[in-house]
């Protein structure tokens, strides 16, 4: 009898480990669907724009895609203005907040529990939560208004910085709470001073933590649209000058989206910004499995 109510109970745990499979299998396939159909329908509307010339050719005008149409012709042209104004303005960002967010992290993690950086940890947290149209406005009114008077790279690549902060310094501040405390204590044992320590021994350690976040902040901002409306504004033309309007990709796209006759260039360019944000993901993850 003790055999058989074993033997029930066995069976009834492996039919429940089924039905647990069966269920995390369904749940895992519709959350990864729409990933997939995204994907695949950028890839299938986009691959066409996609050449050597889109890389390297600026925004073709609207009579030009209306020719190209009636002629069942391809687009001419390409978003080269937006991909120089997405990657001076991200440069720049990463210049202004990976300095200011690496010092903050290693200020919160040697003063953990101190009034100051419990304030300064929240603010970080709640900075990462706020809209980015709203910190593209905070831009505006400082850079747009009072520093470039125009919309400007500039402003643009500030917005794009507040949004990095948070996430830089919270990777920081993990980072180092991983790395054994004793690296520091002989450190400071020999008599190195501890900007030497921190430079030296702590920074170099972590340092695939913290490019993990970095990597991740920049993927993040990389896509962003709203809060470069409101600062950098976009161009046509080819613009390295900071002060001045500069286009990114993805304002490329809203223009392209307001243009019927741009509906092809639509794709193409969120399958470049979809390759260019997965690349940055990819590396991230590479460091910090090098990190494990």
């Amino acid at each position: 009898m003790k055999a058989i109510n074993e033997a029930e109970n066995i069976s009834s745990r492996i039919r429940k480990d089924r039905v647990f499979l069966g269920l995390v299998v369904f749940f895992s396939v519709i959350t990864v669907s729409p990933i997939i159909l995204i994907i695949s329908k950028l890839i299938e509307k986009g691959y066409k724009q996609l050449s050597f010339g889109f890389l390297v050719e600026k925004t073709p005008d609207t009579m030009e895609a209306m020719t190209a149409i009636a002629n069942n012709e391809l687009i001419p042209g390409g978003i080269v203005n937006g991909i120089l104004g997405t990657l001076l303005m991200v440069a720049m960002a990463a210049v202004i907040a990976i300095p200011i967010a690496i010092i903050t992290g290693v200020y919160l993690y040697e003063n953990q529990g101190k009034w100051l950086a419990n304030i300064t940890r929240n603010v970080s947290d709640i900075l990462q939560g706020v809209p980015s149209i709203v910190l593209g406005l905070i831009s505006y009114l400082w850079v747009v208004k009072y520093v470039t008077n125009g919309f400007s790279a500039l402003a643009g690549s500030v917005s794009l910085a507040i949004m990095m902060l948070p996430m830089i310094v919270r990777s920081t501040e993990e980072t180092l709470k991983m790395i054994p405390q004793t690296l520091k204590e002989a450190g400071l044992a020999l008599g190195i001073p501890y900007w030497r320590v921190l430079t030296g021994i702590l920074i170099p350690t972590g340092f695939s933590g913290l490019m993990t976040g970095i990597l991740l902040a920049v993927s993040r901002v990389i896509g962003e649209t709203a809060p470069l409306m409101l600062t950098a504004l976009g161009s046509r033309a080819i613009n390295m000058n900071i002060s001045k309007p500069t286009s990114a990709i993805p304002l490329l796209i809203w223009e392209f989206y307001n243009d019927p006759n741009m509906v092809d260039m639509i794709w193409s360019s969120s399958l470049l910004l979809m390759i260019i944000v997965l690349a940055f993901n990819l590396t991230a993850k590479q460091f910090a499995a090098n990190r494990k």
